[in-house]
């Protein structure tokens, strides 16, 4: 149940947040979008479906590289 609250949560602000039209709240997308991946490995896991561990792996390199693109890179920027 906690899982679900959490992927749900999660989930919708990340969507959310990713269709704003200031950047300054977008790159936050990346964030909570990467906060969820641990509730949605946990929660595949234990359901035994394997489509959907492979799944979470993509979304979490997709995010991994919106944290990369708005954060870590961004930096350099200066």
């Amino acid at each position: 149940m906690i899982a679900q609250i959490m992927i749900a949560a999660l989930g919708v602000v990340a969507i959310w947040f990713s269709q704003s039209k200031r950047l300054h709240v977008r790159r936050y997308a990346c964030l909570f979008g990467m906060a969820g991946q641990p509730f949605w490995f946990w929660s595949s896991i234990n359901a035994e479906q394997w489509g959907i561990v492979l799944l979470s792996c993509f979304y979490t390199v997709a995010w991994a590289k919106g944290i990369k693109t708005h954060w870590i890179d961004r930096k350099a920027d200066g």
